[in-house]
């Protein structure tokens, strides 16, 4: 099997695993018991907050531990607006995410908000003038993913953070698909908030986190024994939090050699498709596009049908996110970007991690050519 649906799930790191496996053995310990095994356990997660902190280029106070991207996103943006709602009014862009989307339409709809989204270019891009024609001295807080899970652009986000700071406007990243590949330093960025979903990366599924600035005032959306400094109640999941510091540090070490490689195998895979099925439409940024991504759209075709015939032939792949699998309704990316309903229906994405090799990776380019051509040439279900 060639794996290229990375950007939906990472097979987790053998180095993680091993971390992680003595917290779920003998050191088990509730972190906030007053006991050895209680110590033990607060003393690894303290090292996992330190870890992640130092990745981010933040303080570890900053850090908030979550269940994944879309808690975290979720916290961010209830947590922070609820923290500061004077003015109501919110703006993000029309290919977010469903975590942050469905926050956004969770404070409009129960609390008042005024909701702005901003459009994109066919390339999916926000551009900056207009972030800083919808901003008002009633914006509570600006929310511009970092990178696109569906089509893998990567948006201007430093110099979308200093729109928002230049009008006092608190700026959160959906980062959960940029983290590994591209740098999370927060200073450097000039952000305020930041998710992050570790099971993309290499971790187990069921752990990420937020860092929200420290002047920036967040309301826990979780109520009870106040840990983590209040920010989210509930017996830390201690070895979540070291598999997301310890994937964090190991992802970040690798980076830049695993950016290189990631570049040249996803450029010969956009090569190959675009060369045997002349028809294919790259989807997202030809270049300002994560290293390991490449989305296309195959008119006159089914998206599921291609994934369908790929899968016969070993290589396993998606036609979108991962949270719309199932839904017969378009992507909304690709319609905001300016696709048909029709032709957004014929979406497949392909994402791998930095264990692929180009070997797999020449066979998996080829077989997309050979399962658009046995759509066509069965007459299987059509868009």
């Amino acid at each position: 099997m060639i794996y290229l649906d990375a950007a939906a799930t990472s097979p987790p790191r053998k180095a993680v695993l091993e971390a992680i496996w003595p917290l779920m053995t003998g050191d088990f310990g509730n972190p906030a018991s007053s006991h050895s095994l209680g110590e033990s356990a607060a003393r690894a997660a303290e090292y996992a907050r330190t870890t992640a902190a130092q990745v981010l280029g933040c303080r570890p106070g900053e850090l908030v531990f979550t269940s994944g991207g879309t808690e975290a996103n979720n916290l961010a943006i209830k947590g922070m607006a609820l923290a500061r709602p004077a003015g109501k009014h919110l703006v993000t862009s029309a290919v977010e995410h469903p975590s942050v989307l469905e926050s956004i339409d969770y404070l409009r709809e129960h609390h008042g908000f005024h909701i702005s989204v901003l459009p994109v270019d066919e390339d999916g891009l926000v551009a900056p003038a207009d972030l800083e024609a919808a901003l008002t001295p009633q914006t509570t807080l600006c929310s511009i993913m970092y990178a696109n899970n569906e089509v893998g652009t990567i948006q201007p986000v430093a110099e979308l953070a200093r729109i928002c700071a230049e009008y006092d406007v608190p700026f959160h990243t959906d980062a959960v698909q940029a983290a590994g590949w591209l740098p999370l330093d927060v200073a450097a960025l000039g952000i305020d908030s930041l998710s992050i979903s570790g099971h993309k990366l290499g971790a187990p599924k069921g752990c990420g986190l937020l860092y929200v600035k420290g002047r920036r005032r967040l309301q826990p959306q979780i109520h009870g024994g106040g840990q983590q400094r209040g920010k989210r109640s509930g017996t830390e999941n201690v070895a979540g939090a070291v598999a997301v510091g310890t994937v964090l540090k190991l992802a970040e070490a690798d980076r830049a050699s695993a950016v290189e490689t990631a570049v040249v195998l996803r450029d010969h895979l956009i090569e190959t498709v675009q060369r045997d099925v002349p028809e294919a439409i790259l989807t997202g940024h030809r270049s300002l596009r994560l290293p390991a991504h490449a989305s296309f759209c195959f008119p006159g075709t089914s998206g599921e049908s291609v994934l369908l015939e790929l899968d016969r032939a070993g290589v396993v792949c998606s036609s979108g996110s991962a949270c719309a699998a199932g839904s017969d309704e378009p992507s909304t990316v690709l319609t905001a970007m300016g696709f048909s309903r029709d032709v957004a229906q014929t979406a497949v994405r392909l994402t791998f991690d930095s264990g692929m090799r180009e070997k797999e990776m020449s066979r998996a380019a080829r077989a997309v050519g050979q399962a658009v051509a046995a759509v066509k040439r069965l007459g299987l279900p059509q868009q």
